[in-house]
């Protein structure tokens, strides 16, 4: 469904429409949250309005919206949890909301104090899972897919993607974002890319990460516009972030990876293995684009958890009868 009829078909009364389509304007013009993010708050508080219709009789106004109390936002947390829905999807519905209650405060539409008053579920917290050294380094080797029915250059434009995640500790969307003027090829020892927020970073580019975009540069048979994309698939169109992910799922059999070894798990290697040969915490987080300090703390959790398991495993002691 287009977010047009979407909204057209909106739950509520006349002004809170009018507020919601407000919220979503400003929600991406002033706040630069991505579209992605837009549409999955839009969403929730549209599943809430509809929570609120059947929950109060009838499509909600400002008035009823303004008038809930913490029993409603409990009841409507209630149905949810009915639905099997998980703590962090309630977590970000229930942060949707709050972003509606202050917009309507900010444009005087009303005070909401329901949604402050209610506790965010709590969320099990799971470490990230970095590859193994040596795993991350055969995923992004192009040999190692040799054998593969496709185009050379298919799997050079592959294992450099890869190996801009791991080399540089790029997300995939900050990779696939590059353009062809902008690439780091032999001799081009940094880049610049735009992260979350649109906050923007430089970063080091090792040898072996230019030689491997060099290589697909070199194998690649589209003509590729400075200003456009680096990575361009068959059709010489912007690669999708779904092709590389299904290129790493190939791989995972082949190397006898876990469902875990993702494009995205490089990015975690990159921090991890950075962290366990004595990077500091502080430089990580600066090469990550972390804006708190606190995300990127948990990779010494993550190297924690690994030298504890190594110690229970090798150690004399922590063997049974040891």
């Amino acid at each position: 469904m287009t977010a047009g009829l979407a909204d057209a078909l909106l739950p509520a009364a006349d002004d809170v429409r009018a507020a919601y389509a407000d919220w979503l304007q400003r929600l991406g013009a002033e706040r630069r949250l991505s579209p992605n993010t837009v549409e999955a708050y839009g969403r929730d508080v549209r599943i809430l309005l509809g929570f609120l219709t059947n929950h109060l009789g009838a499509p909600p106004s400002l008035a009823d919206v303004t008038s809930l109390a913490p029993r409603d936002v409990r009841a409507f947390m209630a149905a949810r949890r009915a639905n099997d829905i998980s703590s962090r999807s309630l977590m970000r519905g229930l942060a949707a909301a709050r972003s509606f209650a202050r917009h309507l405060a900010r444009t005087g539409r009303g005070e909401v104090s329901a949604f402050s008053a209610v506790r965010s579920p709590k969320i099990a917290r799971s470490l990230p899972k970095p590859l193994p050294v040596a795993a991350a380094c055969r995923i992004v080797d192009a040999d190692e897919r040799a054998g593969e029915e496709r185009p050379q250059w298919v799997l050079a434009r592959d294992a450099a993607v890869l190996s801009l995640l791991y080399g540089c500790g790029l997300r995939i969307s900050e990779a696939l974002s590059l353009t062809r003027a902008k690439a780091p090829t032999t001799g081009v020892d940094r880049i610049e890319v735009t992260g979350k927020g649109g906050k923007r970073r430089q970063l080091p580019v090792i040898a072996t990460v230019q030689a491997a975009v060099a290589d697909y540069l070199a194998q690649c048979p589209l003509h590729l516009p400075p200003n456009g994309p680096l990575f361009v698939g068959v059709k010489g169109g912007p690669l999708n972030a779904r092709i590389v992910q299904a290129a790493v799922a190939r791989m995972r059999g082949g190397l006898g990876l876990p469902d875990s070894a993702t494009p995205h798990a490089l990015r975690h290697s990159f921090a991890t293995h950075l962290l366990g040969r004595g990077g500091d915490l502080r430089t990580i987080q600066e090469l990550l684009g972390h804006a708190s300090l606190s995300t990127t703390q948990i990779y010494t959790e993550v190297d924690a958890a690994r030298l504890t398991a190594i110690h229970a495993t090798f150690h004399p002691r922590a063997r049974a009868g040891g």
